[in-house]
């Protein structure tokens, strides 16, 4: 088992899951995280830091979807390993629902 960042998690960014991290897993990208399913040591002390709920296990339902997107941008993106600044309008985003065809496929910032 893995975990996965879903859906919750674009145009939101909120990083709090970068700062627990103990092996790095996550990748950043213009608006979204992803982890890498080959890094993750399955650990789960990410989940709870999520205030947008956007890391789920990847046996969870919600997940199918986005296993292998979460390996094709971990692959593409930069490694970030400390928490930045979530955009501005974060929390206007957080509980909006059909937020997939917003994620942008470019790479963030460290």
């Amino acid at each position: 088992m893995t975990y996965v960042v879903v859906e919750n998690c674009i145009k939101c960014k909120y990083m709090d899951c970068v700062e627990v991290c103990p092996v790095d897993c996550f990748y950043v990208g213009e608006n979204m995280l992803v982890i890498h399913p080959d890094e993750c040591i399955d650990c789960g002390v990410c989940e709870p830091e999520c205030p947008a709920e956007a890391i789920v296990p990847d046996s969870d339902d919600k997940a199918a979807a986005w296993v292998e997107l979460n390996r094709t941008y971990a692959t593409q993106w930069p490694n970030i390993t400390r928490k930045g600044e979530p955009p501005a309008d974060a929390d206007e985003w957080k509980d909006k629902p059909g937020k997939r065809e917003l994620l942008s496929p470019e790479p963030g910032k460290p």
